[in-house]
């Protein structure tokens, strides 16, 4: 007779059964949320196309355009050359391009979720033992890492901007570039959810990125020495009303004002702005994600 309790293998002999161990329903979430974060990293590092951007993006900006339209940003009072800000032109775009490297690369991450939906993967996930949320949350992460790090390519150009930075600047400056990356990705994604097709999501998507970015007084500053009523009279009121409700204006400043300690709003607004905006985000692209 045979033990019910063993198995008798062919060589091995008789093996006592291990008792099967029950993972709890956090750790499963927990090891999904970590494999579809390592999935939208991996698919980033393969894409060379993303690299190429993320590499030519800021030196057309901080070698070409910053040293290029430097002449023309400052002026001069009695044969003394002043700087409209304290700054080269080259050290005031700097912290914007990091913005718009992030920028960039969370919104266009999100391209991922139209190609999941495209190619079935999507709805194999979605019957997973996972929740919706927890299925979000990791492309969005993994969205938010690959933007961090084409926002610390730019930051290699530092030195070529003559932007001194402290170990302390570059924490804060990745603190910043998180909060701002899982925003933007969250936006990505309602765009996502909204936008059916590849080549629709290209041309929404630019829509958005590029008019934010321009009206964030990224590449023009408000002149500070001016009051608010001067600053509408020597600017267009319209302008300066969308510079002023703009959410990236905020998030922008608050870059500048860490790498180059310069800022024309109160810097506590950008994390506040932030934070708020990547709650709101996530939200909207979370109710829509439990739709799809």
């Amino acid at each position: 007779m045979t033990d019910p309790d063993c198995d008798i293998g062919p060589d091995t002999g008789p093996t006592s059964r291990a008792p099967a161990t029950r993972r709890s329903p956090f750790f499963i979430q927990l090891g999904g949320l970590y494999g579809i974060w390592l999935r939208e990293v991996k698919r980033a590092i393969r894409d060379r196309g993303q690299l190429v951007g993320g590499i030519s993006r800021p030196i057309l900006w901080v070698l070409i355009l910053g040293i290029g339209l430097n002449p023309y940003f400052r002026g001069e009072v009695y044969g003394e050359v002043t700087f409209v800000v304290p700054f080269t032109y080259l050290q005031f775009i700097f912290p914007a391009v990091v913005a718009l490297n992030v920028m960039y690369t969370s919104v266009q991450s999100a391209i991922s979720v139209i190609w999941d939906r495209e190619f079935g993967f999507l709805r194999e996930v979605l019957v997973s033992p996972m929740s919706r949320g927890m299925v979000l949350l990791g492309k969005v992460l993994g969205g938010a890492t690959v933007a961090m790090a084409h926002g610390c390519l730019v930051l290699l150009l530092a030195r070529f901007a003559d932007v001194p930075l402290t170990w302390l600047a570059v924490l804060k400056a990745l603190g910043l570039m998180a909060m701002l990356a899982f925003a933007l990705t969250s936006l990505g994604v309602v765009i996502a959810n909204r936008i059916r097709s590849f080549e629709g999501f290209g041309v929404f998507s630019n829509a958005v990125i590029l008019p934010l970015y321009f009206t964030s007084s990224s590449i023009f500053p408000l002149d500070p020495a001016l009051s608010r009523s001067q600053t509408r009279v020597v600017y267009p009121e319209w302008l300066v009303t969308i510079v002023e409700y703009n959410p990236l204006t905020y998030a922008v400043d608050s870059l500048r004002g860490v790498l180059i300690n310069y800022n024309q709003f109160d810097p506590r607004l950008g994390i506040a702005i932030m934070a708020i905006a990547g709650v709101v985000l996530f939200t909207i692209a979370l109710f829509d994600f439990r739709k799809a």
